[in-house]
């Protein structure tokens, strides 16, 4: 086969599933060359760096797989100010990164107001995209950040499976607002955001049927941000501490080469999204996972801009990469990475580029 006949071939749910189980290293290296020219094609050779603001490690969600869980007693929780943002947005702009990403558990110490004057600061002081990951907020926080200027929002579905979410996302204390990102997905759209949404490849329980309906989840939702990352267990987590017993047949493996694959075929089904090789798959093959996934569909990747002593308290997962590096650190050695790849750095904001009305 030639990647000519892959690309030919109509990429339905027979052929994703049959693509997420090959093994075949001559047929792999076609799916990997037809993801970076489906990329090239509609991208360019850009890399966009997206300054990553972890806010807060405060959280009112249960969910099984995260280490900033409402029960995780063992952390030490923290909260940026708003001028301690701001200062992040401003090393931004010397660095110059496009966008900054301001992510944080779901805590509602972040308040609506709060974010609302951030993200005018921010827009007004350096000219920056504003992403915002803040969770499933209700619908007055989010038309009231979308006034304020926020161009992005970012909010993971995890997985299409809702029996699987719904194992792995136990109900919240104290908050009313339905649980369903995908209706929250929609109604961002509606406000006019550029929207963001991912998964975790191999979560316990997983399945391959519901893997490749999560990818084909992204082509329907016509989704302008796509991240895709491996599941890494945090031993502060029930799914970390006793995962669930299943077929180990049918359980998906949280490999980088799976999440790679993920990725690529991805890239081809959604050739105009912005794809980043995230922070995850760098944790796994720490020597070259960016640049795998780079090389393999993506054209983003997110620095850390978040002052080291709150760095290492956002524990998601363990032994994240980059925590303990400066700000300039991390750009000095992403800057190298991409070079070493023969791409260059985009400019400007890096929104979706849109090839048809």
């Amino acid at each position: 086969m030639r990647v000519e006949d892959l690309m030919a071939e109509p990429l339905d749910r027979a052929a994703v599933l049959r693509w997420l189980r090959e093994t075949d290293p001559e047929r792999l290296d076609l799916l990997w060359k037809a993801a970076d020219e489906v990329r090239r094609a509609n991208l360019g050779d850009e890399v966009h760096l997206r300054g990553l603001i972890e806010a807060s490690n405060y959280c009112v969600r249960k969910c099984g797989y995260c280490g900033i869980r409402l029960e995780n007693r063992a952390i030490d929780r923290y909260r940026m100010t708003d001028d301690e943002m701001l200062d992040c947005a401003r090393r931004a702009v010397v660095l110059k990164y496009g966008t900054v990403v301001i992510q944080a558990g779901e805590d509602y110490g972040l308040t609506r107001d709060g974010i609302a004057n951030v993200v005018r600061r921010i827009k007004a002081e350096t000219g920056l995209a504003v992403t915002l990951s803040l969770g499933e907020r209700p619908d007055e926080d989010l038309i009231a950040w979308r006034e304020a200027g926020a161009d992005r929002y970012l909010l993971r579905f995890e997985t299409s499976d809702p029996v699987l979410y719904e194992r792995i996302h136990p109900a919240r204390s104290g908050v009313s607002h339905p649980m369903d990102r995908f209706t929250i997905l929609r109604r961002l759209r509606e406000l006019g955001y550029e929207v963001g949404s991912g998964i975790m490849v191999g979560i316990p329980g997983q399945t391959w049927d519901t893997l490749a309906t999560d990818l084909l989840t992204f082509r329907d939702y016509d989704l302008d941000m796509i991240g895709i990352g491996p599941y890494i267990p945090h031993p502060q987590t029930p799914l970390g501490i006793e995962p669930p017993v299943g077929d180990p047949d049918a359980q998906v493996p949280a490999t980088e080469d799976l999440v790679l694959r993920c990725v690529a075929l991805t890239r081809i089904l959604c050739p105009e999204a912005n794809i980043p090789s995230t922070t995850a798959l760098a944790t796994i093959n720490r020597t070259s996972g960016r640049e795998h996934g780079l090389q393999r569909g993506a054209n983003i990747v997110m620095p850390n801009l978040t002052p080291p002593m709150y760095r290492v308290k956002y524990e998601i997962y363990p032994a994240k990469a980059c925590i303990e590096e400066t700000a300039e650190q991390c750009a000095l050695c992403l800057h190298g990475r991409i070079r070493s790849i023969g791409r260059t750095f985009g400019s400007g904001q890096g929104a979706r580029r849109r090839h048809h009305a």
